[in-house]
């Protein structure tokens, strides 16, 4: 068992067999079948749509891809044409960018705990519906997708606000991590499962494969995360102890400083950053099975396994990112504010140098492009160290309404990413043309990534900010001494209850 001594004392408090530690865990697969159902069709669209396009040879003969057909060798089913497919790969962002917002302030209120488990289940109720809305008409797929991301967009500012309260900011980057490395298990996952399920059982099997574990990891979680006081007192005055030392007030939060946002320097620094962070990521975690067949030449079995390999390398580098960005606040090596730009910058610059060297290769490295889309990719989880967790060290009690905001506007390269891929990819019909768009795609990429790497480093904070702090010392007194006087209230409030 491992543990951390409480200042001041000789006692250890529990960390693997912790509460919060096992929150950490419960989050992390919820993410995981989150982010199943969210890219399972980057992979099943393969299957799925006829590949129209029979490219001209142009001394390239051996760079031509297979005609998509299913293992029976019956052609795909739909016919829909590059623009068609990627507006049914961004239409799960049209309805993410929604409830961002409203999410982090329900969870800054009420708890996340309901927030986050029914985005969840209602992902997975849609998930199921899938196939239905596919084969009924375009337009009810396209909105099916919608739904998906309306209910998936509450996770992020729902767990925020849990970890505001349930974080410890010495293990913060320890513990956000954990939780929100679920999604690049979930990809990791998905997209290899999805090839083996597409090629041996037909491409619906795929949405109701994974619906069916969104609606069972609901049960699980709700279950589990109770509202019985089973956390321990000494687990329990080690994490209101440790907030109260940051000056971060336990009461309930009962205004958002709306104005302190627009006019806060590290809260605009965050919101560029974030957008530029999601460009790369989600026009990769959208199209990124499209370039492995159409210029990497895989098939659909191969197409899923390595394009889930970069996400699994990514897992690993912000897990062990999150453990010593800590231990360098930890040990006072680094301020806060420079381990989050140190961490940032080198997620954001690493990925957006290796995508431009993958725009490079040619059919017969296939194998070196894996290996540059790997780096770049697994660099990124170096970022979750970085601006990803900022919005708990500058506002930690508006943590969950924060990160709503800026996911919110870091929205927009969701749907606006593949439409340029779709745009620059729809009338290129030879491998050779083919490549050159998607360096294109790359460099761009790459561009938007260095201009976030630098808004950060110009504009980012390490600090609480003085319009997130309580208004008055005697408010701090009170809450540590309504702490101890109406306990059960407050495990009630933050569900700090769990296992």
């Amino acid at each position: 068992m491992g543990g951390v001594w409480v200042v001041g004392t000789k006692t250890s408090v529990p960390v693997w067999t912790s509460c919060r530690y096992g929150l950490a865990i419960m989050s992390t697969l919820g993410f995981l079948n989150a982010y199943t159902m969210r890219v399972n069709l980057t992979i099943a669209l393969v299957a799925m749509v006829n590949h129209t396009q029979q490219p001209a040879l142009n001394g390239s003969e051996d760079c031509i891809p297979n005609v998509n057909v299913t293992r029976d060798d019956k052609p795909a089913e739909f016919g829909w044409d590059p623009t068609t497919q990627n507006t049914i790969l961004g239409a799960f962002y049209y309805g993410y960018i929604f409830t961002q917002v409203p999410a982090g302030w329900l969870a800054g209120r009420f708890g996340g705990k309901l927030v986050f488990g029914l985005g969840i289940l209602f992902t997975a109720v849609f998930t199921l519906l899938t196939p239905l809305a596919a084969r009924t008409a375009t337009w009810l797929l396209i909105a099916v997708r919608v739904c998906e991301g309306l209910a998936e967009g509450v996770l992020f500012p729902a767990m925020h606000a849990m970890w505001r309260s349930w974080a410890p900011p010495i293990e913060r980057s320890k513990l956000a991590t954990i939780s929100l490395s679920g999604g690049n298990l979930g990809i990791m996952l998905a997209l290899p499962v999805s090839g083996v399920l597409c090629d041996h059982f037909g491409w619906p099997v795929v949405f109701y494969a994974f619906g069916t574990l969104g609606c069972l990891w609901f049960v699980a979680w709700m279950f589990t995360v109770s509202n019985s006081p089973r956390i321990s007192d000494i687990e329990r005055e080690y994490i209101e102890h440790s907030l109260l030392r940051e000056g971060t007030s336990l009461s309930k939060t009962t205004s958002t400083p709306w104005l302190s946002f627009a006019t806060s320097v590290p809260v605009w620094g965050l919101i560029i950053t974030h957008i530029c962070f999601n460009w790369g990521t989600y026009t990769l975690s959208t199209n990124l099975p499209t370039y492995m067949k159409e210029i990497l030449l895989f098939d659909l079995t191969q197409d899923g396994f390595l394009s889930a390999l970069p996400y699994l390398c990514m897992w690993l580098v912000q897990v062990l990112g999150g453990q010593l960005a800590d231990k360098l606040r930890e040990q006072q090596l680094l301020s806060t504010a420079a381990v989050r730009k140190l961490f940032n910058s080198l997620g954001m610059l690493l990925q957006g140098v290796f995508l431009v060297l993958a725009g490079y290769v040619s059919c017969h490295q296939q194998y070196l492009g894996v290996l540059f889309l790997t780096i770049g990719i697994a660099s990124s989880g170096l970022g979750m160290s970085g601006f990803q967790i900022n919005h708990l060290d500058i506002a930690p009690r508006h943590a969950g309404v924060l990160m709503g905001i800026t996911n919110c506007i870091a929205t927009f390269p969701g749907f606006a990413g593949p439409a340029v891929v779709g745009i620059l990819t729809k009338h290129a019909k030879t491998w050779p043309s083919r490549k050159l768009q998607w360096q294109k795609v790359f460099y761009i990429a790459g561009g938007i990534y260095g201009f976030g790497t630098l808004t950060f480093l110009l504009m980012g904070s390490g600090t609480v900010q003085e319009w997130a702090k309580e208004k008055s010392e005697e408010g701090n007194k009170s809450t540590q001494t309504s702490l101890h006087v109406n306990q059960e209230e407050q495990q009630d409030q933050y569900g700090r209850t769990i296992i």
